[in-house]
């Protein structure tokens, strides 16, 4: 399975505000199981379950480091959902990440944080031309609000840009093995 990097997807609701952001991103990966319908809550659900295991360790190293500087790790969620619970709707916590929004071929996840607000777009673009050729691409976007925001992902960046592919592959796995 194939996984590249590629323009944002015009047709994402995030494109209206694509200028406004300071960093841009998207990775995007063939779903070759076409047959099946996969709904778009099983896709947000494939997101929380999909981190390589290297991506959750640094990840968990990111929590210890960023609470010390008051910055939110996802703990502080008193509606904190466990993984049967979620139901990837709007409003819904799961780490870090709010479901901001909901369409039937698009989510939108993320958190607003004092430093940065952040958006991860999860689009699946289904070709009506040619049904056989479907695509899951994972955006993200980020705002930054000052120069806490720009050190913070100064070296999460480089970092990102690791983990978003190999997160893509994995859901992409993960929802195809599902027949």
């Amino acid at each position: 399975m194939k996984i590249k990097k590629t323009a944002f997807p015009e047709n994402s609701i995030l494109s209206s505000g694509k200028k406004d952001f300071d960093y841009i991103d998207s990775f995007k990966g063939e779903l070759t199981d076409t047959h099946r319908n996969i709904d778009i809550s099983e896709i947000g659900k494939a997101f929380f379950t999909s981190g390589p295991k290297w991506g959750k360790k640094m990840f968990a190293f990111r929590n210890k480091v960023v609470g010390l500087f008051g910055l939110k790790t996802g703990s502080e969620s008193e509606k904190q959902q466990t993984e049967k619970d979620f139901k990837c709707e709007i409003g819904e916590h799961a780490g870090i990440f709010t479901v901001f929004d909901k369409t039937s071929n698009e989510i939108i996840l993320g958190e607003d944080d004092r430093h940065l607000d952040f958006r991860v777009s999860l689009l699946v673009d289904r070709n009506k031309k040619d049904p056989d050729k479907n695509f899951l691409t994972i955006s993200t976007t980020v705002k930054f609000h000052n120069w806490m925001g720009i050190l913070y992902f100064l070296p999460v960046r480089p970092f990102h840009k690791l983990i978003v592919p190999a997160m893509l592959k994995n859901m992409i796995g993960q929802l195809e093995s599902k027949k």
